[in-house]
């Protein structure tokens, strides 16, 4: 009978269609292969226009491209990638891209400034949730095709329909995970009843990115092969395999048999365990993304801001900090991320439940009430709902819990089907504006406004003075005044006790072998592999 090591290299060869020979015992993964293990649970589809997931955006870095590209994550700073240069008009109300030459597709075809503003129009045409973020900025299905165009093959015009604070929209072009460039002339061949290739590009793609994809099986595997022909120069890696797994343990067990190169998404206990032994490398990323519990405001008792306020006081911030979230997140309480000079300190949450008695009691539930808690099958998110549960228990609030997968878990929310929430989500880039504009903006509050990408949208909060001031910072340039707004929105949304409250600003652990070289996480998930390599 084969030992356990055998058969999965045996599976991970098989699946890469590799030739190789059986290795010995101490046998290591192939020196030009990257073997991966996370939980692909929450991959979905990979399709731009429709996959917002941290998961999917991680894919997509490798088999995209974007205009630009944040300097070392500075939202102030960028630098090229598909564009070589780029201006803004002296009223700011215009930019200009010129596209470098020698970049294709992996098709062959050329990358065009007819491709980025198609692939941009694409994103409204489609309308899922992403298109959110063009609509902000006051782009329609009426507009974009004459504000966002291809002056020639190689310059790309893009009008700002509002007045708009344009290092935003530059900002955004790097950034967004429907920013991406796709080859429009692939895209249509596969196209479907007028999809525009949606349906195809679920499980396909059509980039210019260092990698291709070669297979996908949902839950199973994913391979992406280097892209010989790309326009930075060819990976050092042949090929980059993620495997599906989802229990903490067996990833550490297969890293440290030799079986995977590098795991993702690992309980903070085997973080910690193979921390101890000195022979992995670890790297602690920072991500912008919030951990939170939400409530929807749709209906009683969460409309009511006493029942928020008890549910505020009913969340134990600093046990979770200690017990929870090591390797998870850093304990946040702010709709705004760490480090940012424009974030008030956190107000100071805790857990209070004699305080979350008499708030139930005043607005009517002395003996509590019944709710359920939706939130993903996994380690952070179930664990932070069962210390809710508990906690909740204590002031006589009995909460259910409901778990799933992300596309049922997160769907409930987009849906504005939902009581409680735990999980996870906004702005994953550090941005004072967007971090905000994401978890308070709500423009429009009807349940057809469909506007998903707004956290504050799917909970049902709307503010007409959070709105006021969030519309100016869009527009204002003055330093000392966008400061003094970014503060009275944290203000305004801690005395409205807003129902989606900050618990973790996520941090992911990636544990990799010792001689994984080259591998630099960067924020938002947005890491490639293009200068990974292995030592040996």
């Amino acid at each position: 009978m084969k030992s356990f090591r055998s058969t999965v290299l045996s599976a991970v060869l098989g699946a890469l269609l590799c030739a190789a020979p059986l290795l010995d015992a101490q046998a290591k993964t192939p020196d030009d292969q990257l073997i991966v293990g996370m939980s692909m649970a929450n991959l979905f589809s990979i399709d731009p226009a429709n996959a917002p997931g941290l998961d999917a955006s991680g894919i997509n870095a490798n088999l995209y491209d974007t205009l630009i590209l944040r300097k070392d994550g500075s939202p102030d700073e960028h630098v090229p990638q598909l564009a070589e240069r780029w201006e803004v008009s002296e009223d700011g109300r215009q930019l200009t891209f010129h596209l470098r030459s020698d970049a294709r597709f992996h098709s062959g075809n050329p990358v065009t400034a007819e491709d980025v503003a198609w692939s941009l129009y694409r994103v409204l045409k489609l309308n899922y949730g992403l298109a959110t973020t063009w609509k902000a900025y006051g782009y329609t299905l009426d507009n974009i095709q004459q504000l966002i165009r291809a002056s020639d093959e190689s310059t790309l015009v893009i009008d700002l329909p509002q007045p708009t604070d344009p290092l935003l929209m530059i900002d955004t072009l790097a950034t967004s995970p429907s920013a991406v460039v796709l080859d429009r002339k692939t895209v249509l061949e596969h196209e479907k009843n007028g999809d525009l290739g949606a349906a195809w590009l679920v499980t396909n793609e059509a980039g210019s990115g260092p990698f291709t994809l070669s297979s996908w099986r949902a839950n199973d595997t994913l391979v992406m092969t280097a892209f010989a022909d790309y326009w930075g120069g060819a990976s050092k890696l042949k090929r980059v395999l993620i495997r599906h797994i989802t229990e903490s343990q067996s990833l550490r067990l297969m890293l440290e048999r030799g079986d995977l190169d590098m795991g993702y998404g690992m309980a903070a206990s085997d973080v910690q365990a193979l921390a101890a032994k000195g022979q992995m490398q670890i790297q602690t990323l920072p991500r912008g993304t919030m951990y939170y519990v939400a409530m929807s405001m749709k209906s009683a008792p969460f409309d009511d801001i006493r029942v928020r306020k008890a549910v505020r006081s009913l969340i134990d911030y600093q046990g979770l900090d200690k017990v929870v979230m090591p390797y998870y997140g850093k304990l946040n309480q702010q709709p705004m991320q760490l480090g940012l000079e424009a974030r008030l300190p956190d107000p100071g949450y805790a857990l209070d439940v004699d305080a979350a008695k008499q708030l139930l009691a005043e607005a009517g539930h002395p003996q509590g009430f019944k709710t359920t808690i939706r939130t993903l099958a996994e380690p952070p998110f179930v664990n932070i709902a069962s210390s809710l549960q508990s906690t909740l228990a204590q002031a006589g609030i009995q909460a259910s819990i409901i778990t799933g997968t992300g596309n049922q878990v997160y769907g409930a929310m987009r849906a504005r089907n939902f009581e409680i929430i735990v999980a996870r989500g906004a702005e994953r880039y550090p941005h004072p504006y967007f971090s905000l504009r994401t978890f308070v903006y709500n423009p429009d509050n009807r349940d057809d406004a469909g506007i998903a990408n707004f956290q504050g949208w799917r909970a049902a909060f709307q503010d007409a003075e959070l709105n006021g001031l969030i519309d100016k910072l869009g527009v204002e340039r003055d330093e000392a005044a966008k400061l003094s707004m970014y503060h009275r929105v944290q203000q305004r949304y801690d005395e409205l006790a807003g129902p989606i409250m900050m618990i973790s600003q996520m941090t992911d652990p990636v544990v990799s072998a010792a001689d994984v070289k080259g591998f630099q996480g960067a924020d938002a998930e947005a890491t490639r592999y293009l200068g990974v390599y292995k030592q040996r």
